[in-house]
C-alpha cells in the first residue's frame, strides 16, 4: 500500500505539471482550440506515470529532487501520450477504448488524432530543450538525444513497425523479445538513464540502470500480454485478448502462460538484482518491478 500511495502521489504530481504544460495549448483559441483539447485529452485524466515515476527515482538515487526532475518525467510522458494515440489508430492497433474512454481518433477524429499525438512528441523535446529544465546545456543536450534515440527509427517507432510487420507470425521468442524491448523498452529505459544524467552518474551506475531498465521492460511486457490473455476488460479499461484475435507473436502466445509466468519471475529477480549497486535507496525501485508483475490493471 506504500509503493502505491507514492506512485499515485508521483501520478498526481506529473499531472499537475502536465495540466499547466498543456494550458498553453488553449491560448490561441478559437484557432487552435480543439488541437489543445485534443492534447489534453490524451495526456491528462488517466494512467499511472510509471515511466516519469521510473525516472524521477532514479534521478533521486543521486540526489536529484522530484521537483528538478519532473520537467524531464512530463516531456517522457508526453512521448509515451503520443505513442498511444497513434497506435490506437485504425492504420496501427485500431483500438476504441483507452483508460477507459475513447481512443483519442473516436472521441473526436483520426487527423485531430494524427496532430495531437505530433504535437505532443515534438512538446517533449520543446520541454527537454528549455533552459528550466537544467541549467546545465550539456545535460539538456544529452536528454534530447537520449530521448529522440528511444522514439525514433532505432527505438520505439521500429519496434512498432515490426509489431505490425504480418511476418510477425514467424518470430521466435527471442524475435518478440527483441522487439518488445524496442516498442516497450525504449521508453522504460530512457527513463532510468534520464534520471541518471540529471544526476551526473558514473558510467558503472548508469549501466546498472540500464540492466535493471532493459529486464523492467520485458517484465512489463510479458505481464500485460499475460493481462491481455486473461485479464478482464473492465478492470484494465480497454479491451483484451486482442493479440490472440489479431494473430501477434507474444511470450504468451508462444511459451504458453504458465511459462511465460515463470519467466516473468525470473525478469522481475533480474531487474531486482541489477539494482544491487544501489541498496536501500532502491528499494522503490525494485517495488516497482514486483508491482508490475502482480498488477492485475
Amino acid at each position: 500500500m506504500a509503493f502505491l500511495t507514492e506512485l499515485e502521489r508521483v501520478a498526481d504530481a506529473v499531472e499537475g505539471r502536465l495540466d499547466r504544460l498543456l494550458a498553453q495549448s488553449l491560448n490561441p483559441a478559437p484557432l487552435g482550440a480543439k488541437l489543445g483539447q485534443a492534447m489534453r485529452y490524451a495526456a491528462l485524466g488517466g494512467g499511472k506515470r510509471l515511466r516519469p515515476f521510473l525516472l524521477i527515482e532514479s534521478a533521486r538515487l543521486f540526489g536529484v529532487a522530484e521537483e528538478e526532475a519532473l520537467p524531464a518525467a512530463c516531456a517522457l510522458e508526453c512521448v509515451h501520450c503520443y505513442s498511444l494515440v497513434h497506435d490506437d489508430l485504425p492504420a496501427m492497433d485500431d483500438d476504441a477504448v483507452r483508460r477507459g474512454r475513447p481512443t483519442l481518433h473516436i472521441a473526436f477524429d483520426e487527423a485531430t488524432a494524427i496532430l495531437a499525438g505530433d504535437a505532443l512528441l515534438t512538446l517533449a523535446f520543446e520541454i527537454l530543450s528549455d533552459p528550466s529544465t537544467h541549467a546545465d546545456p550539456a545535460i539538456r543536450a544529452e536528454l534530447v538525444l537520449l530521448l529522440a534515440k528511444a522514439g525514433g527509427w532505432q527505438g520505439m517507432a521500429l519496434g512498432q513497425a515490426l509489431d505490425l510487420n504480418p511476418e510477425r507470425q514467424g518470430f521466435s521468442p527471442s524475435d518478440v523479445a527483441d522487439m518488445q524491448a524496442l516498442k516497450t523498452g525504449a521508453l522504460f529505459r530512457f527513463a532510468c538513464e534520464a534520471g541518471a544524467v540529471l544526476g551526473r552518474a558514473p558510467a558503472a551506475d548508469r549501466a546498472a540502470l540500464r540492466d535493471y531498465a532493459a529486464s523492467f521492460g520485458q517484465a512489463f511486457q510479458l505481464a500485460d500480454d499475460l493481462l491481455d490473455a486473461q485479464g478482464d476488460a473492465a478492470a484494465l479499461g480497454k479491451a483484451v485478448a486482442k493479440d490472440a484475435r489479431r494473430g501477434k507473436a507474444t511470450l504468451v502466445a508462444l511459451l504458453g502462460v504458465e511459462a511465460a509466468k515463470a519467466r516473468l519471475d525470473a525478469l522481475v529477480a533480474e531487474a531486482e538484482n541489477a539494482l544491487a549497486p544501489f541498496g536501500d535507496k532502491a528499494t522503490k525501485l525494485a517495488r516497482a518491478a514486483r508491482f508490475i508483475a502482480e498488477r492485475r490493471a
